[in-house]
């Protein structure tokens, strides 16, 4: 199972190779901290306390997580897969007024704790654990969700243990189990 190290953004794709996709971080002016290939995704982090919100390029490191699936690096794609990211972040969901509806932009300091993009698109996003995910963006993963407990009108768990999904925990196992994540060791 993915447990994220606190203060991480971890970015997997399909599509890219380790060097390459280090190179559009890096060009975007967010070097990784440390990256790798296993089960068809290639994956870097980046400490997120270190992370400006954005850099020369403007973009922050979760939308440079969506744009890389995008007609903008699509030249740069260099394994038979489609692109594909699934961004997570381990830190705190935003607090922010505007950042507790699910079509409104989060803060740059805030970015959504877990976004699916394809084609230079955010396809689903939403923030982890404690309910935040019946806010959400998009209808990926709502079946897991639902057979799990974790939204819709039934979500019993919630009453009866008060560490139910404590951190958003068990969507992650769902969000690596549906993707077919791999676990990387810096990130257990």
């Amino acid at each position: 199972m993915i447990q994220l190290a606190p203060h991480t953004y971890a970015t997997f794709c399909k599509g890219m190779s380790l060097p390459t996709l280090s190179t559009v971080f890096a060009e975007a002016g967010h070097p990784v901290t440390a990256g790798g290939r296993s089960a068809g995704w290639t994956w870097v982090t980046h400490d997120a306390r270190s992370e400006p919100p954005s850099e020369s390029d403007g973009f922050s490191v979760s939308d440079l997580a969506s744009y890389v699936t995008g007609f903008r690096y699509e030249d740069r794609a260099d394994l038979a897969e489609p692109l594909e990211t699934v961004f997570l972040a381990s830190t705190p969901a935003c607090a922010c007024e505007h950042g507790q509806n699910y079509m409104v932009p989060h803060c740059e300091a805030h970015p959504f704790q877990f976004v699916h993009s394809r084609g230079g698109v955010q396809e689903t996003y939403f923030n982890l654990g404690d309910r935040r995910e019946s806010r959400r963006m998009g209808d990926l993963l709502v079946r897991e969700l639902l057979d799990a407990g974790i939204v819709g009108r039934d979500t019993p768990a919630y009453e009866t243990d008060p560490g139910f999904n404590a951190g958003g925990r068990l969507t992650l196992r769902i969000i690596a189990d549906h993707f077919g994540l791999p676990s990387p060791p810096l990130l257990v």
